[in-house]
């Protein structure tokens, strides 16, 4: 299995999700937030709309913000919660957003912006199952998101890929997303 280790400078604080710590060295101390910590001036009821949207993805209620309080470089890890591989994405890099898969998400720069984003058909929730609700990241820092299985990087240009939706871990906002049932009722109960 795939870690993730953070160096944090002094003063320097990482968000993951809860449960995900693997280790951590002397001087990292950790404090478990409603939130993502991005918006300094959230208040209570912000802060609950906020964790409430993201139990709507299954996730936990709670972020965990891990911070150096030493004078010196120090090291904290997570892992994913099942064999596969963990994607470094680089939010400048990505125009500053991605979208991903609700359980993809295990730790970031502190401000980076965690949100849900709905599929725009609530039908698709309903019949296309896994793909209807995603994390919305926002931010220009580092991100790792955690995939089962072997990632296939893919660039459209103006094509269309299907694809089932437990298989995709994260696209970037250019791309026009939509989820469909299956047609035929024999492709419905027996796959396709």
């Amino acid at each position: 299995m795939q870690i993730l280790e953070v160096e944090l400078d002094p003063r320097e604080t990482v968000i993951a999700e809860a449960g995900m710590m693997n280790y951590m060295e002397q001087d990292i101390s950790f404090e478990t937030r409603m939130g993502d910590g991005s918006a300094t001036d959230e208040g209570f009821m912000d802060k609950m709309f906020s964790a409430g949207k993201r139990m709507l993805t299954g996730e936990s209620l709670f972020m965990t913000h891990f911070s150096n309080e030493g004078n010196k470089k120090r090291r904290v890890a997570f892992a994913a919660p099942y064999p596969g591989t963990i994607i470094a994405l680089d939010m400048a890099q990505q125009g500053g957003q991605i979208l991903c898969q609700k359980d993809a998400f295990l730790a970031a720069a502190r401000g980076t912006k965690i949100d849900i984003a709905f599929n725009r058909k609530l039908g698709a929730g309903f019949f296309g199952g896994e793909g209807f609700i995603l994390q919305n990241l926002q931010g220009d820092g580092m991100a790792f998101l955690q995939a089962g299985g072997t990632v296939i990087k893919r660039r459209l240009n103006n094509e269309t890929l299907r694809l089932d939706t437990g298989c995709l871990v994260a696209f970037g906002p250019g791309i026009d997303y939509d989820i469909e049932m299956v047609k035929g009722i024999k492709s419905m109960f027996f796959g396709g």
